[in-house]
């Protein structure tokens, strides 16, 4: 099974723009609205020994979460082995680790498994949750382009206009609400946000200690 069913040098198409990383000051502003809604949810949870980035890119959000979770252990994970030869690069000093989210059930429980701009690009999403589902002892923070808005903004920046707007490497796509319902089918849904143009969503482990 594959993880994105477009490859280019063994990076996904579609993720060759790093916004994370990117000096564009709107961009910039966007990812300061991403990362506010991402970790005003993640205040809540409380302490966390363990995080576990899946499909971590260049590793700027890994960074950002060893950052946020001083002593916690923390590691980035992405299938592509390069991708994970430039976050090591770019953030010699976090752990990086080749693996598939779906064999992520290796490396054993986590207390937070975060997924930041992951599931679209995946061919078989409820496999890849179930996956997370079984190593998510705490908590699981799942972000994903809000849909139809992605697309709508993309053309009118004048992109993808013969995909319709579809960002390259895009093959789920999801609403707030339809994303809501993805994830409770196998979390508790904890809490939500929606910075432009993006849903994220806070579940926590069914049967885990409510903090």
């Amino acid at each position: 099974m594959k993880d994105a069913p477009l490859l280019e040098d063994d990076i996904v198409v579609g993720n060759r723009f790093d916004k994370h990383g990117s000096g564009n000051p709107v961009v910039r502003r966007l990812m300061e609205g991403f990362d506010r809604g991402m970790f005003d949810m993640l205040g809540s949870i409380g302490p966390v020994k363990s995080v576990l980035e899946v499909g971590c890119g260049e590793g700027h959000v890994t960074d950002k979460l060893a950052r946020f979770f001083p002593g916690a252990r923390v590691l980035g994970t992405d299938f592509s082995t390069a991708i994970i030869d430039i976050a090591r690069r770019e953030h010699p000093d976090r752990d990086f680790q080749v693996c598939s989210v779906y064999d992520a059930a290796a490396l054993g429980p986590w207390d937070l498994v975060v997924a930041c701009e992951v599931f679209e690009h995946l061919d078989d999403p409820a496999r890849a949750l179930e996956v997370v589902s079984k190593i998510a002892t705490g908590h699981v923070l799942i972000t994903v382009p809000r849909e139809p808005l992605w697309r709508a903004l993309n053309m009118l920046r004048g992109q993808y206009w013969s995909a319709w707007g579809n960002t390259d490497g895009h093959v789920q796509h999801w609403s707030r609400g339809s994303m809501v319902r993805f994830v409770s089918s196998r979390f508790d849904v904890a809490q939500t946000r929606t910075p432009l143009p993006w849903t994220q969503v806070l579940g926590r482990a069914r049967g885990s200690e409510r903090r």
